[in-house]
């Protein structure tokens, strides 16, 4: 497992070493002339944010916004022709390859944090949620503090494990956590009884809990252990790309049609199963689209950045 691990850490290293000279040699958009791609990273489970339908096929509400961000950029590029090619990614190599330039946008439950600006920029948020947990209702479990000595899983990669250990460690718990590759993962791990809890963003658990089996077993428990408003990734440094990326976003939110966008998701039924996941817009997230210029909101929400 060690040398596997080893071998995808060389592999990701290698691609972002060959991509990045060519997406730093005249910005994204030059590369993608030259190419003749758009490449939109993708998730395979966060819905209904970036996932796979029964055909295999990325769909979801983030992958929309993006799919309207590539067409401005064919109209932008003039090649209404450009071929759009999606790449799955996960939270651990979301990053190295955005960076590496072997995607050009990443498309899925990304929150914008102080952090990750370090690497990598955003677009105007389009979703806001925040750190809960998800438990068996036959735990037991009412709030965080009754984890004390238990065992929880986190997805790797994710704000959410950031917060959850810091409450462990403010609380001082003595929680047993294990890690998993992504969140149908994770949330197998509540399933089966090798974790009682899962900390994830609440609309993420709620698409969980609402896909499960037997969704009437599960509760998202716990007041947010932190905000975290979902953004659209692109490459630092990049003020051309960036610009008609933000644009673009903002008339769609100019426009209305994030109502309509918003409404498809996550206020009607929805693939694969025909959830509907009957999740209000929040008030957050309504600031966000009135002031998508707004840093205050739209780069952290009401975080303490």
């Amino acid at each position: 497992m060690k040398r596997y691990f080893r071998l995808v850490t060389a592999l990701i290293a290698g691609l972002a070493l060959a991509g990045a000279s060519h997406a730093q040699d005249g910005g994204t958009l030059k590369k993608i002339r030259d190419t003749g791609v758009i490449k939109i990273g993708h998730r395979d489970a966060s819905i209904p944010f970036s996932y796979l339908d029964d055909n295999q096929k990325p769909i979801g509400y983030g992958v929309d916004i993006c799919l309207k961000i590539a067409d401005a950029i064919k109209a932008n590029l003039k090649m209404p022709n450009l071929k759009v090619e999606f790449v799955p990614v996960t939270s651990q190599t979301r990053i190295p390859i955005l960076t590496g330039g072997n995607i050009d946008l990443e498309c899925g439950s990304t929150t914008n944090s102080i952090e990750r600006q370090k690497q990598v920029a955003f677009a105007p948020t389009y979703f806001m949620t925040g750190t809960k947990i998800v438990v068996k209702k036959s735990s037991g479990i009412k709030g965080y503090d009754d984890l004390k000595g238990k065992t929880v899983v986190f997805t790797q990669g994710t704000t959410n494990e950031r917060a959850m250990k810091a409450y462990n460690d403010a609380k001082n718990l003595g929680i047993n956590f294990i890690p998993s590759k992504d969140h149908a993962e994770s949330f197998l791990a509540v399933e089966t009884g090798r974790a009682v809890a899962f900390p994830m963003d609440d609309i993420l658990l709620y698409s969980l809990v609402a896909s499960a089996k037997t969704p009437g077993d599960y509760v998202v428990l716990g007041e947010f252990l932190s905000d975290d408003p979902y953004a659209i990734m692109l490459r630092k440094d990049d003020a051309e790309f960036k610009k008609l990326v933000d644009t673009t976003v903002t008339n769609i939110y100019k426009s209305g049609e994030i109502n309509k966008l918003y409404t498809k998701w996550f206020q009607s039924k929805i693939p694969p199963k025909g959830v509907n996941l009957n999740f209000p817009m929040s008030d957050g997230l309504k600031e966000a689209i009135k002031n998508p210029n707004d840093t205050g909101v739209g780069a952290c929400g009401r975080m303490k950045c």
